[in-house]
């Protein structure tokens, strides 16, 4: 499973974490960027911390779980 963590900035100055499970494969830098920037401009989210006002970050995590029938 592949995750898109987003880390932005708030009004504040501290870091907010966005993560979204699920993510395809091929999804670019710019894809990032658009929706990041799409985000801060219509002002969807609420932090603890004010608005979110700059992008600071983002990552694709990968976590691959293999399991075993052990019964």
């Amino acid at each position: 499973m592949k995750t898109l963590q987003m880390v932005f900035q708030n009004s504040e100055g501290k870091n907010v974490s966005i993560n979204i499970p699920y993510v395809k494969d091929g999804i670019t830098a710019e894809d990032i960027k658009n929706v990041m920037n799409l985000i801060i401009s219509k002002n969807i989210f609420d932090s603890q911390g004010g608005d979110l006002v700059r992008i600071m970050g983002a990552s694709v995590i990968s976590r691959d779980v293999t399991d075993y029938d052990v019964k």
